[in-house]
């Protein structure tokens, strides 16, 4: 994974201020060297429990925001039309090769700089991605520019004031404190966050978050080793409810609202150039719901051009 700023050039100080780093997978093996085989099942399961208790189980139109390879496709059988987007193409390629064209559109492109036009979305689903933001408070203000009126932001990020965390800066095995509040990156582009922190920068970019879920409480090598898998996955759905009174586990789930005020997006819009965010044309292939051919979106106001190739609709190089 190389990191990168999001104008697709590698990272400097120079540049970070204006463009923040983003954790490229483009042509990375994390299907198959994270998930497959890989003893996350556990992790996979009480994930699933979280995002079905949260996500309304249907609706017209959604968002996966950093979606990979697609391994939370099966979730969103109840939506009309799914965005799978991320900045890599290759793990798009890869989702497309497995679920087809039929109900799903494939995006790459900056989580900075969403291709969309604003209040589209019923609903965005962002799971195991933020901790890779440089600026999450930007990536939740351009979640909501894009998500409709009253429509859902599922987030779900790295716990700072985790167990494990604590124990170890109280054994001063650690020297960033789990109970202040700004993000900390353990490693590069790598960050932790605290829940109160998260809280306050979602109302912030005009979101009223609601219900949290602990999850993965058992994310231990030697839990996961000695007991059944289902086991700890029953014990986690139990135990997830534990959000409402202390978020202690290294992953926590927070479903927010938009509020009631902002623009809904007009019929037949989808795309907007993420150069000057103004309107592009609307694909045919989106409006039959079939595959896209090859060719380009084109923005007359700025003269971007935005290739799709392979199915995906690529603007990754803004």
């Amino acid at each position: 994974m190389t990191p990168l700023d999001s104008n697709g050039g590698p990272r400097s100080p120079g540049n970070m201020a204006a463009t923040p780093p983003i954790c490229d997978y483009e042509d990375s093996d994390y299907r198959t060297r994270f998930w497959e085989d890989q003893g996350r099942e556990y992790e996979d399961a009480a994930e699933r429990i979280a995002i079905r208790r949260l996500l309304p189980p249907t609706g017209g139109l959604l968002m996966d925001l950093g979606a990979g390879f697609g391994r939370l496709a099966d979730l969103y059988d109840g939506y009309r039309r799914v965005v799978l987007f991320d900045f890599s193409r290759s793990q798009l390629q890869y989702a497309r090769s497995q679920l087809g064209d039929e109900r799903f559109v494939y995006v790459a492109g900056d989580m900075y700089r969403l291709p969309f036009v604003a209040g589209l979305f019923d609903a965005v689903n962002q799971v195991r991605v933020i901790h890779h933001a440089a600026d999450p408070a930007a990536v939740f203000a351009e979640v909501r520019r894009v998500v409709r009126p009253d429509g859902v932001f599922l987030l779900e990020f790295a716990n700072k004031r985790n167990l494990k965390a604590i124990a170890r800066y109280l054994l001063r095995r650690q020297a960033w404190s789990p109970f202040d509040l700004q993000p900390v990156e353990f490693v590069d582009l790598n960050f932790d966050l605290h829940p109160s922190w998260v809280r306050r920068e979602l109302t912030s970019a005009g979101f009223l978050p609601g219900q949290l879920l602990t999850v993965s409480h058992f994310r231990l090598g030697l839990l996961k080793r000695r007991v059944p898998t289902r086991w700890l996955v029953q014990a986690d759905r139990l135990l997830q409810f534990t959000g409402r009174l202390w978020q202690l586990t290294p992953s926590v789930f927070v479903c927010s609202r938009a509020s009631a005020s902002g623009v809904v997006a007009l019929t037949g819009t989808f795309f907007a150039c993420p150069a000057c965010q103004c309107p592009l044309p609307t694909p045919q292939a989106l409006v039959e719901g079939s595959a896209p051919a090859n060719g380009e979106l084109v923005c007359r106001p700025c003269g971007r051009t935005w290739p799709i190739s392979a199915g995906v609709y690529d603007f990754k190089g803004v």
